[in-house]
């Protein structure tokens, strides 16, 4: 008797979403069934990797990253020109923490200067996240959609008090977004609803905020799986966008990934396998090691 998987029937399938211009731009989503269930349905498009940039040198990072961006540190540039020539990154996220009010309040314009020069020294799809003090982040993502104007850029996080005027801005100067709920399906129903009013649903990535091994990721992976299963099993219009797992500060700032180079690097791994289990596509890390073992298992 020959057995046959049981197989489920999906109604729809996540919406795909295009990052960057030119010939390294990425598509995201597009996929009919679940996580790795190609015996249900398509996937499309392979689980993607973004490398973080930072806007400012950061302290207290962990040996096992200090070598790997130790002497680019403090030269944004210079950063991503290492992350895509030395390192193989398909996709570039600048942190503009210096932006944040509490830290160096780095003004508006000063961040969309910088985010530009970055921009102009690779030709990798970029995400630019702020710091989620919404009315900063208002001001500088602005000025980075007009001073970035027509490159395609991902930008976040949109969150419930400024959602609609950064994506305004963003789809004025040819950009996508990023929504954040820290863990709110209901919510990102409700703001996905509103901004797919103006916006355009090719456009948007959703950022379920993603809690690392040890420190709640269960409950992310969670929100997670039932967002993708509310797109394609229930086909629910509002929550079919594809999902970030932005996990790289989530992890390394553990004091598990801090006590050795090969636990902290197993510590981001093993975070985004659990992810990419999810439903993630697309994942921002920090260890430049990280997409490298993740690709082998997906390819296998």
């Amino acid at each position: 008797m020959t057995f046959e998987i049981p197989k489920e029937i999906y109604k729809e399938k996540v919406i795909e979403v295009t990052l960057g211009t030119g010939p390294k731009a990425l598509r995201v989503g597009g996929e009919s069934a679940p996580a790795f269930h190609l015996f249900e349905g398509t996937w499309p498009n392979p689980p993607r990797f973004a490398l973080e940039v930072y806007d400012t040198a950061p302290s207290g990072w962990p040996t096992a990253l200090v070598e790997e961006y130790g002497d680019v540190f403090g030269n944004p540039v210079d950063w991503a020109r290492k992350c895509a020539e030395s390192f193989g990154a398909e996709a570039i996220c600048l942190q503009l923490a210096s932006t944040s009010p509490i830290e160096k309040d780095t003004p508006a314009r000063e961040a969309a200067l910088l985010t530009k020069k970055v921009a102009e020294a690779i030709d990798l799809p970029m995400l630019v996240y702020g710091t989620r003090s919404e009315d900063k982040d208002t001001e500088v993502l602005t000025a980075v959609a007009e001073a970035c104007a027509g490159r395609n850029l991902m930008l976040g996080p949109l969150l419930k008090k400024n959602f609609d005027v950064i994506a305004r801005v963003a789809e004025q100067f040819g950009h996508g977004v990023i929504l954040q709920t820290v863990l709110e399906l209901p919510e990102a129903k409700e703001l996905s609803l509103k901004l797919a009013k103006t916006f355009p649903e090719d456009k948007v990535l959703y950022d379920p905020f993603s809690p690392a091994l040890g420190y709640g990721m269960e409950y992310g992976y969670s929100v997670m799986e039932r967002e993708k299963l509310a797109g394609t099993s229930f086909g629910d219009p509002n929550l079919r966008m594809p999902l970030v797992a932005n996990i790289g500060a989530e992890c390394w700032d553990t004091n598990e990934a801090k006590e050795s180079k090969e636990q902290g690097l197993l510590w981001e791994a093993l975070t985004s396998l659990t992810y990419l289990l999810a439903g993630a596509n697309l994942l921002i890390v920090r260890h430049p090691k990280t997409p490298v073992l993740l690709r082998k298992i997906i390819q296998n």
